[in-house]
């Protein structure tokens, strides 16, 4: 017989699963962590992590094209798409087989599919949505004293501009392109939406970004976002502050997007593809919150300095439980909620003290309160 009782079960095996898990093991808890898709979640498979490995892809391209400016020639250059995607997914694999032989070390036992809690201390798990990996638990009944809810977060959906996976891409389409689009457009300023518009421009893609809010780069410094803006300007990508695309008209092969720019004036544009990059919001449908009496705002878990629901045994960590939306953020509230736990007495974490970073050319960091 599998074993079904453990001390805690962390739903989730993202950034903030998976050190959550760590940690628990490493403080004697007996330990297991429930995914349904990939181990090291969004940041390992479709976000940070994928993203970055496809700028750096990108700047080199960039380096390679300046290299008279070094005092070095190089002819004759180009990129072959497939292969600077191939490489993303394989640098993602590599993190991702280490997240498994992470909670094999540390003894966590991997339950694979997907998690409903049915009364605090008892969950629910059905089949997964991919295979399970080797040495997996499968589905049926679990208990544990604590669960950790670690559900991270998906793209936004805005009405009249849902993505079709097609010709409408979310980040997720946006990081394996079938083929390079010549035109785009990018839906949103944040940092997804500014890294994947300095990756296809310096790819050579013509880029158009529209932001609904006055400036770029919404949460940062207003002049690092106006300085950034020049910068992104110079390198030929259009950019229109507090607009919005009102209408996405499909065609075959490209996009008639009509654009509000904020003055009274309406634009029309023609593109290859769309990215909508207008944020995110966290995976807490089918938990069984609602019938526990969970308490959640604005599509979010509400947790306390210790990470607590209002639900004794309950918590949230990472970008379920709210913004910053950042994988460190997550981890580090993994660590605190399991110290907690364990009676450590961790300090809760302050939100002002959380660096951020948009990968993007320039790259732009900050930590802190705005000027």
């Amino acid at each position: 017989m599998a074993d079904t009782s453990f001390d805690i079960v962390i739903i989730g095996s993202g950034p903030g699963g998976y050190v959550c898990a760590i940690r628990a093991a490493q403080l004697g808890f007996k330990t297991a962590i429930i995914e349904r898709e990939y181990l090291g979640g969004i940041c390992l498979n479709w976000g940070c992590i994928p993203t970055k490995a496809l700028l750096r892809s990108a700047e080199i391209f960039h380096y390679i094209q300046h290299a008279n400016d070094y005092g070095l020639s190089a002819g004759n250059v180009s990129y072959d798409p497939s292969a600077v995607v191939k490489r993303s997914r394989a640098v993602s694999k590599r993190l991702n087989d280490g997240v498994g032989f992470l909670m094999r070390k540390n003894k966590v036992a991997v339950i694979w599919g997907e998690g409903t809690i049915d009364a605090p201390g008892k969950i629910t798990v059905k089949a997964g949505k991919s295979e399970a990996p080797k040495g997996a638990l499968g589905p049926g009944s679990y208990q544990a004293n604590h669960i950790i809810l670690a559900t991270g977060a998906r793209p936004r959906v805005l009405p009249g501009l849902e993505p079709d996976k097609k010709l409408i891409w979310t980040y997720f389409e946006a990081m394996v392109p079938d083929r390079m689009p010549k035109t785009l457009l990018v839906i949103g300023s944040g940092a997804i939406g500014i890294e994947f518009a300095s990756f296809y421009r310096t790819l050579g893609a013509e880029v158009t970004v529209v932001e609904v809010l006055p400036q770029i780069l919404p949460v940062e410094d207003a002049e690092i976002a106006a300085f950034a803006r020049k910068s992104f300007e110079k390198q030929g990508i259009k950019i229109y502050t507090g607009a919005k695309v009102t209408k996405l008209a499909k065609a075959t092969d490209s996009v008639m997007a009509t654009i509000d720019d904020g003055k009274g004036g309406t634009q029309t544009l023609t593109i290859d593809r769309v990215i909508s990059a207008v944020g995110v919001v966290g995976n807490i449908e089918n938990l069984g919150l609602e019938k526990l009496g969970v308490k959640t705002e604005r599509g979010m878990i509400v947790i306390d300095g210790a990470c607590k629901t209002n639900v004794p045994g309950i918590y949230a960590i990472g970008d379920v439980a709210g913004p910053p939306l950042l994988a460190h953020k997550a981890e580090h509230e993994g660590v605190i909620c399991v110290e907690a736990i364990k009676g450590l007495h961790p300090h809760p974490m302050n939100k002002r003290l959380i660096p951020g970073c948009t990968y993007c050319s320039p790259q732009i960091a900050s930590v802190g309160l705005t000027e």
